[in-house]
């Protein structure tokens, strides 16, 4: 069992995680090549030890290479090239951030209508750092609550969006951190959010 804490309206919340609250449930996480490697790999482990099946998809095809603060990092295997992926497989979306991974999703139009597809239908989505750059692009910055990378700032308030300097910021089904230092923030509000969202299905005959 593990605890995360976040802070919720100036008071700090814990988190209990038991190892199921996520069984079943399926997310997508997008990434390209440059993406920060520990803002997948430490929610991926959270949402993993939670119960969650998650699966890497990316523009590349067999391996896509992380980015570890100022050089390349690891390459891991993608599970399900973009080209073939369908949002209706899965239940909620991760997005990481690094500079260079979601400037090119952002102009990639498989990886944007990825995106706004978990938006339109009303699941849950997680972005961290440069992560929110996406859900401008997707059109679903407007009116939300967000946090990010402060470089974001000024493009998400031009896109409608309230940008504040928190470590994690939840509006509704969105989860947004600003950087690395926020992931235990960040993942105990997704994991809180996620379950939130998926425990009627446990419940299902």
């Amino acid at each position: 069992m593990q605890i995360y804490r976040r802070a919720l309206a100036h008071r700090e919340v814990d988190i209990l995680m038991t190892n199921d609250n996520l069984k079943g449930m399926k997310v997508a996480i997008l990434v390209d090549n440059g993406f920060e490697q520990v803002e997948l790999t430490e929610p991926r482990k959270a949402l993993d030890e939670a119960g969650a099946e998650t699966k890497i998809v990316s523009p590349q095809i067999d391996r896509v290479r992380g980015w570890k603060s100022s050089d390349w990092g690891d390459e891991l295997p993608v599970d399900v090239p973009l080209d073939g992926a369908r949002p209706e497989d899965f239940d909620a979306l991760l997005l990481p951030g690094g500079v260079m991974n979601p400037d090119s999703l952002r102009i990639n139009p498989k990886a944007v209508t990825f995106v706004k597809t978990f938006f339109d239908v009303g699941k849950p989505v997680a972005a961290i750092c440069h992560g929110p750059w996406t859900v401008l692009e997707a059109g679903h910055a407007k009116g939300r609550r967000v946090t990010s990378w402060p470089s974001l700032k000024t493009d998400l308030r031009n896109a409608g969006a309230e940008w504040v300097d928190q470590e994690v910021v939840v509006d509704g089904k969105l989860i947004t951190s600003r950087k690395p230092d926020d992931i235990p923030a960040f993942n105990g509000a997704m994991i809180e959010v996620f379950s939130s969202v998926h425990l009627p299905k446990t419940h299902t005959a």
